[in-house]
């Protein structure tokens, strides 16, 4: 069994910090799956309505082992580096040094990528531009998007995280966060290039 109940996802999904899923469920026997955003800071409920959220985690690829307290697999897109703070405080219960934690970062330069600890737990993190983090992890973990074509998007997730392994610590080198937010470029507005 996989239900939310059992894994670190159930206190994001009480908190309703999981929106726009497009996969919330079991992926395999002893794996839960989520693919959506996750909101970092919530915005106030007014009135009854619920707003989206102030800062969130983008295009999120995450996984737990059933029973576990802590997320085996973190992927997702930032529009500033510097969001990685509270994303990594957000984090801090349900992470682990074991776990892999990649963050992709609009406002990283496109030739750089490092890996930067935050509460003892080391999140990778790599440039993105017009890409989506599907694909980027893709590139990164060295998986043939063609070989995954007829799979559905649980199917699509468990190739992901079954070549985890394929990540290489040491094509990251180690800097301070306060050294990534010192040479971040500026941040992009979201609002840019959109129809009025």
């Amino acid at each position: 069994m996989s239900a939310i109940e059992t894994t670190p996802f159930a206190s994001f999904e009480t908190e309703g910090r999981l929106y726009n899923p497009i996969l919330k469920g079991v992926t395999k026997a002893g794996r839960f799956g989520f693919r959506g955003n996750i909101g970092i800071k919530l915005a106030p409920v007014v009135s009854g309505e619920k707003r989206p959220p102030e800062l969130a985690a983008d295009q999120v690829i995450a996984a737990s082992d059933a029973g576990s307290s802590t997320l085996s697999f973190f992927s997702c897109y930032l529009m500033s580096f510097a969001e990685l703070e509270p994303l990594a405080e957000l984090l801090a219960p349900v992470a682990a040094p074991s776990g892999t934690y990649v963050i992709y970062a609009n406002n990283v330069d496109l030739s750089d990528k490092f890996k930067v600890d935050m509460n003892g737990i080391p999140y990778y993190v790599l440039p993105i531009d017009e890409a989506t983090v599907y694909n980027e992890v893709l590139d990164l973990l060295r998986l043939e998007k063609n070989a995954l074509k007829k799979l559905d998007t649980a199917g699509k997730q468990d190739a992901i995280l079954d070549a985890v392994g394929n990540l290489d610590p040491s094509d990251f080198k180690t800097v301070t966060f306060a050294e990534g937010v010192a040479k971040m470029g500026p941040v992009r507005n979201k609002g840019e290039f959109r129809p009025v």
